[in-house]
Order: structure tokens, then sequence, then C-alpha cells
């Protein structure tokens, strides 16, 4: 279960950049994107780091079992619901299924093995210039879609531009890709605004690649397909699966396509093993462990911390028919929490923003709710190598200094921690630190209530979907009712809260942004104030900031690893330092269970988190013992 940047990007949680530094390929640091003659060096592979592990005539990824047998159905639990296949208008119009991610193929692909290496998909080659000004992708002949047509450069182009146009996620992505042509039978290039972005050549190549004619063509009714709008009817892909039938809503069954076209590819080899590959959809979290400790499903990631410490005590838990596992997260960082949106004139005081981290007691919580399973986040980029620690030095610092008039000056002086809490005395420490920042910003409690400095009440609202987000919100309301504040918690269904984060209207929510080993183009759509009043951007904060974006363009257009390192940590510096959320928790694993029914090769790759369902397969001894589906 890799988190690839296609799928995080799609889900609107990261458009998880990674730059393309010196190695493309084969060849050493330093080399050159051009022979002496200037004509482009095509490459096998993309890495940001160094030379990449896989020669050109690799056989398959070291991660997998080449002899996994192929058979077998998994069946698998989603929160939500589902009403459209259309992945151009995810994340504007509908719900979009997850099967819909297992059809569609891009150009290139990652290795799990190594950090941040790409090999080609349906692109066999690609190649650009010294100056990144432009990328060129060279098609596999033998790529093809389910009803056999060739996979062609007119698909990639009509795909980048139909995204582009139809997504603000993708249009702000690709913001500075200007254009995609046909330069021979089998080639596409993406010529960029500007060179010195080093990774838009590798970015590029991350684009779902649909199927032009089919989209242009008609349905069983004869009616004209409309690639703007959101359809039930079951797409056409490339990839590994297609769509076998589902109940709108409900469920969703994606079945192995056995005349698949790249079976034999390297990156293909050993996985995608299972026939059936089914998606059962519940609204609630604890009516789906009662799905699956029933065996209605085989597979479930937990996110509860109290029901991975309670609620798996069942017999087939101890029987070890059902196995508990959890996996280690090593390639993506996060920030979660409570998100102010800057738009409300609330909330542009940065005092009293940092007044609500005062107030909320993580230690306390996290032993009443979470049985002390987490931390504190610390970072935006919590988990990697890239968040901020200690104060500023080396590069860091001497980024840092070109914003020096537009950030905090504590910011050069201390170390970003959050408050801590866990004990009445470190409580009211806190709410008195609170109150204080409240008072010099021209607050005031006036029986028992906060007033603004125009003397009108202090009310917020916290937006909420989800009913264990509920709990939490619940529980920071009392804290926050301690310093006058009044807090009411809205629970809507996920039309409505999708819609009104599109709109940005609320006070306060919850969001996660999560991060790739090597942050780029991305952040501005997180941060940038060029995305801050684009409806339905990434930016739900509303930041507009010079030094933001100042530290955006250092991380996008660093030269080499050590400097991208360094931007990072300056840029969530000034993230921190700028208390644009109330950092919530984090974990460095993520809990699933699963019937004893499949296997793996092992060890798993580093960076590809549990691997499920693409390099496990289904074991028939292992189900033999535990019995039969119910």
């Amino acid at each position: 279960m890799a988190i690839t940047r296609r799928r995080l990007l799609q889900t609107g949680t990261l458009a998880a950049a990674v730059p393309a530094f010196e190695v493309l390929a084969g060849l050493p640091p330093g080399a050159a994107a051009q022979t002496a003659a200037g004509e482009p060096v095509w490459r096998h592979g993309l890495s940001p780091f160094g030379e990449i592990k896989y020669p050109p005539d690799f056989k398959r990824l070291d991660y997998v079992n080449p002899d996994a047998p192929k058979g077998g159905l998994v069946r698998m639990i989603t929160i939500g619901t589902f009403d459209n296949f259309n992945m151009a208008v995810s994340g504007v119009k509908g719900s979009l299924a997850p099967a819909v991610g297992l059809i569609y193929e891009t150009l290139i692909a990652s290795a799990q093995d190594e950090a941040l290496t790409y090999y080609g998909l349906l692109a066999e080659a690609a190649a650009y210039p010294d100056d990144f000004s432009w990328a060129k992708y060279r098609l596999r002949k033998e790529a093809r879609w389910h009803d056999g047509k060739p996979v062609t450069p007119e698909d990639v182009i009509f795909s980048f531009v139909t995204l582009k146009k139809q997504s603000p996620t993708y249009s702000s992505y690709y913001q500075h890709v200007v254009k995609a042509e046909k330069t021979g039978e089998h080639e596409v290039t993406f010529t960029f605004d500007s060179p010195g972005n080093r990774e838009l050549p590798m970015i590029v190549g991350e684009v779902p690649v649909l199927p032009k004619h089919w989209w242009e063509g008609t349905d069983s009714e004869s009616r004209k397909r409309d690639i703007s709008a959101t359809t039930l009817e079951k797409p056409l892909g490339s990839g590994p699966y297609r769509i076998k039938d589902f109940v709108a809503g409900r469920s969703v069954a994606a079945e192995r396509v056995k005349d698949y076209w790249g079976e034999k590819l390297p990156l293909r080899i050993g996985t995608n093993n299972f026939d059936e590959l089914r998606f059962e959809f519940f609204r609630d979290n604890l009516v789906a462990l009662e799905a699956f400790k029933a065996d209605q499903a085989d597979w479930i990631q937990e996110n509860s911390a109290k029901q991975w410490a309670t609620a798996y005590d069942f017999p087939a838990v101890a029987e070890k028919r059902v196995v508990k596992e959890e996996f280690p997260v090593n390639s993506v960082g996060r920030m979660q929490g409570f998100v102010f949106n800057l738009r409300r004139e609330l909330f542009r005081d940065v005092r009293l923003r940092r007044a609500f981290n005062y107030a909320f007691d993580f230690e306390e919580m996290n032993k009443q709710l979470f049985y002390n399973q987490y931390r504190r986040n610390n970072s935006y980029f919590d988990g990697l190598e890239l968040a901020a620690t200690g104060l500023p030095e080396g590069e860091e610092l001497r980024i840092l200094e070109t914003v020096r008039d537009k950030v905090p000056a504590e910011l050069f002086t201390t170390p970003y921690t959050n408050p801590v809490g866990g004990n009445p005395e470190a409580v009211r420490n806190n709410l008195r630190e609170a109150t204080r920042l409240l008072k010099e910003a021209g607050f005031e409690v006036r029986d028992r209530k906060l007033v603004d400095p125009s003397g009108k009440p202090v009310s917020v609202e916290f937006l909420n979907e989800s009913p264990s987000m509920e709990r939490l919100m619940l529980f920071y309301k009392t804290s926050l009712e301690r310093i006058g504040i009044t807090v009411s918690v809205r629970t809507v269904d996920d039309a409505q809260f999708e819609n009104r984060l599109r709109s940005f209207d609320f006070d306060l929510t919850s969001k996660v942004w999560a991060q790739s080993l090597s942050p780029g183009n991305e952040q501005r759509e997180y941060w940038g104030s060029q995305s801050a009043d684009r409806p339905g951007s990434q930016n739900l904060c509303g930041i507009k900031n010079p030094a933001v974006d100042a530290m955006i363009e250092q991380v996008i257009f660093a030269k080499d690893r050590a400097t991208q390192i360094a931007a990072t940590k300056a840029l969530d510096r000034v993230l921190l330092w700028n208390f644009y959320v109330v950092p919530h928790y984090i974990s460095s694993t993520l809990r699933y269970a699963r019937w004893d029914r499949f296997s793996r090769a092992e060890p798993l790759p580093k960076y590809g988190i549990s691997g499920f369902p693409t390099q496990w397969w289904y074991d028939a001894d292992k189900a033999a013992r535990i019995g039969k589906r119910s």
C-alpha cells in the first residue's frame, strides 16, 4: 500500500512533488542531461538522489515474489461512499470510487525500495535538457487499452489538457507546464514556462493517462460522454484491473485483466496477484469493524487508537485466524491539526491563534481518548528529515535571513515547541498564558465570556464530518470555554462538508497534509498566496504571507538535496511560528488487521508501508486452515 504521488493528488491530500535533481537513470550525479552534440539523453528511470538502483535491463523489483500465484478474492473496507468513476472531476464533483486508481496508468511509476525513484511504465524512456525547460516521454509501442487500441501521444495530451482544465488541484500543480504536444509517432513533449524548475520533468510523468477515443465516443445508449461530468459508466483503462461490477454507493469490484499488456514489465512482475479486489463501503468505523469481525471483509485499517487497544479481543484474534500488524511509515510526513480560516477577521491576529494552542491539552487527550498511542505534531513535515528542529543554522539560517523582517523574531532565538499539559498545574499555566496573549491582542473576559476589541463575544464553530474527530473537538471545546470562548461543533454529511470546504465556509476544521520525501510545487497549493482564494484549493487556512511564498520558491528551485532540505526546514519554521493550525498528533506506524488468508514477500520495501494489496497474494493453504469466509 505505497502512498504514491498520484494517489495523494487524486484524494486531495497531497500533490507529492519529487524534484529530479542531478540524476535521471543510470548517470552519475552531476552528469549532463544532453550529449556533446546537444541531443537529449534518453533514460529508463528518474531519481532525485543519485544513481538509481535498477539498470536499464533489470528483470524485476527485488522486493516482490516473481512466482506469486495469481488468483483469489480480497475484500477491503472503505469509509464513505462513491458516486463517480470519472477521475477528471474528482475533488470537484462527486466522490470517486477507489477502484478507479487501479485501471489507469501513468508514464512512470515508483519503486518502493528506493527513495522516490521512478521507472518507465507507459513510457519506456524520458529526456530533458540541462536547463529543465522541457521534458520528452517516449511511449511503449506495446501499451494498450483494454479494448485493444494502442495508448498514443494524443491520449497523453488529452489527459493533461483535460485534467488541468477540469481539476483545480491539477491546474495548480501543473500551472508551470504551458504545453503538451506530439513530437514523434510515440513521443510527447511537455514545455515549461521557465527554466530551472527541477521537478517538472518528473511530475509530468505522473499524469494519469485517460483514453481520448473512449471519452470522445458514446455510451451504450448512444449518448455522448462528458468528461466534465460525473459518471457511473464503467470506464476504459489500460491498467492491470478493470471495473467488474458495483452497487452504487455500497461496493465496487475490480477484476484482473488476464491479457494485460504490461504483465511482463519489470515493474509488474510479482504484483497485482488477486483475481478480484472488492471494496466494501461503510459510513461508520464501528459498523465497519463489526463487519470485519463477522468475516464480511478481509482487511481493515484501524485509525482509532481506542479501537486498536480495546476492540480486537474477539476469538479469531486469540485463535490467530486474524492478524494484527503495525507497519512503519518511512516515506510520508504529515501535519494534522485544527485549521484556522484566516479569511475570518477573528483569526488574523497570531496571538489569538497561539492562545488556542495553549488551550489544547494534548497530553490529557492522548491519555483519555487514545491510550497514549500518539505523540504531538511538531512539524509540517513530521516523520521526515525535512522537519525543523532546534535553532536554524547553516544554509537554513542563510535562507531565513532573506525574510528576517517578515517573520516572528522568536523564530531565530527559540526552538519551536508546543505547550505541554497533562496535569492540573501545567494546564493552569497554559491557560494563563493563553489569557495573557488574548489580553495583549485586545480581548478581555466579561461575565465569563471572551469579547473582541470591539466588544463582540467570541464564538467559533468547528466544522466536522467524522464521529471520531467529533470526540476530539468536544474534548477541546471544554478547554476553550475555560478562557471564555463560546464553541459549537457542527457535524455534517460528506457532501456538505466537501462543499463547505471548497467555498471556505467554516471557522475551524480538521485537516491532514501529507508530505513526500521531496516536496516541491505542491507547496504553492498548500500555503501559497496564489491559492488562498481559489475555491477548492488545499490552502484551507487562506495563508497570504510573503515570507511563506519566498520559502516555497526556495524549496522548488533548490539546486541540490542539501539545499532542498534546508529550504524545507526554513518553510516549516515559518509556518510553525505563524500558528496557522493547532497541531494534533502523529504515529510512526499504520495499524492493520487481516484474516490470515494472504502472504507476501519478505522483507517489505522500506518505502512501501504494507504493500497491500499490490505485493500480496491469496494463500490457499492459509485460507484452508482458518476456514471458509462467512
